[in-house]
């Protein structure tokens, strides 16, 4: 965990991060595998606080029978890494406005 010092988040702020987080992991997962094999996919981003902020991503994918050998457990967790880079990023975005 990394402490970023940021202003407390707006409704609207905490809007755009969700949707940054869940749109950041469905480019990647949807850059690794083509949309006709995946079978089921279920971003879940959750924000808990205005400051300290805490964020959660869950990933849940279910790839076509014909994916069998490849590794979802893997391919979930570097969506997750993806989905909190751009997180971080809006925060000291946020961080660096906030010290203006």
């Amino acid at each position: 965990m990394e402490k970023i010092g940021i202003p407390p988040l707006n409704s609207r702020q905490i809007e755009e991060l969700c949707e940054l987080a869940e749109t950041t992991a469905r480019k990647y997962i949807l850059s690794r595998i083509p949309s006709r094999k995946i079978s089921t996919l279920n971003i879940m981003v959750e924000i808990e606080g205005r400051k300290p902020v805490t964020v959660n991503v869950d990933v849940e994918i279910t790839l076509s029978p014909s994916m069998k050998k490849y590794d979802v457990a893997e391919l979930a967790q570097e969506a997750t890494q993806e989905a909190f880079k751009s997180v971080k990023g809006y925060l000291r975005e946020l961080s660096c406005k906030s010290k203006r």
